[in-house]
């Protein structure tokens, strides 16, 4: 009799969890991400810079989600078809619903990027990051990253000027630590972030992108629209 009131004590507590998370915002509403990527490599050198800035909204533009401005040093070593980045990223990010409550995180970056060619056609580019995060009011945290972008452009053998292409990728986050406490998350999964995308090539080194993009965590799932310019110069 005992375990049978455990378990009624169990479902009424995660009725009460579930009801609570589902509460916290709209899982079928289509949110917005806008963001901005730029890399520059410096003449006659092995190294560069990179960024990306990121304005991501719960809806299409008034309720923020988060403000997401990183950048960092690239070293591209001699005859190595790989990039390295370490560089450092600021995060705001915004409660859902009427609430402007916010919360700041400050991030410390490493990754490599390995850019890969299958036939003529297939573009893919492999990417690991590992991440050290100051999140406000919580402990210190690390996550690691794999994403896997692929391109695929239509009239043309690489991404240039005037080329129309099929962009995608998924993206899994593995936490490093995990706790009880409610200051660290609670499983080694955080979240996986699959995309689907057309872009088209408006100068050869300016591309823009329009895509849909799903979001999945341990306790939510949600819908993005994504637009995006990559910048080469």
């Amino acid at each position: 009799m005992k375990s049978i009131r455990y378990f009624l004590a169990a479902i009424v507590c995660w009725g009460t969890v579930s009801t609570h998370a589902q509460s916290e915002f709209d899982e079928g509403q289509l949110g917005a991400w806008y963001m901005y990527f730029v890399q520059k490599q410096f003449e006659d050198s092995n190294w560069g810079i990179q960024g990306d800035y990121q304005f991501r909204f719960w809806d299409f533009g008034s309720d923020l989600e988060q403000v997401l401005l990183r950048t960092g040093v690239t070293y591209r070593p001699t005859n190595a078809n790989v990039l390295f980045t370490a560089g450092y990223a600021n995060i705001t990010s915004g409660a859902f619903g009427e609430s402007d409550a916010t919360s700041m995180e400050h991030r410390i970056y490493q990754e490599a990027l390995i850019p890969q060619k299958l036939g003529n056609r297939v573009l893919l580019t492999h990417r690991f990051r590992s991440e050290q995060r100051w999140v406000e009011g919580q402990d210190f945290r690390t996550r690691y990253r794999y994403n896997i972008f692929v391109n695929v452009p239509f009239n043309d053998t690489k991404l240039d000027k005037g080329v129309v292409y099929a962009a995608l990728y998924n993206e899994i986050f593995i936490n490093g630590e995990t706790g009880t406490n409610g200051r660290l998350p609670g499983q080694y999964f955080d979240r996986n972030r699959s995309y689907i995308g057309v872009g088209y090539g408006i100068l050869s080194n300016l591309r823009v992108q329009l895509g849909w993009m799903r979001q999945t965590t341990a306790g939510w799932a949600k819908n993005q629209a994504q637009v995006s310019l990559h910048h080469n110069f």
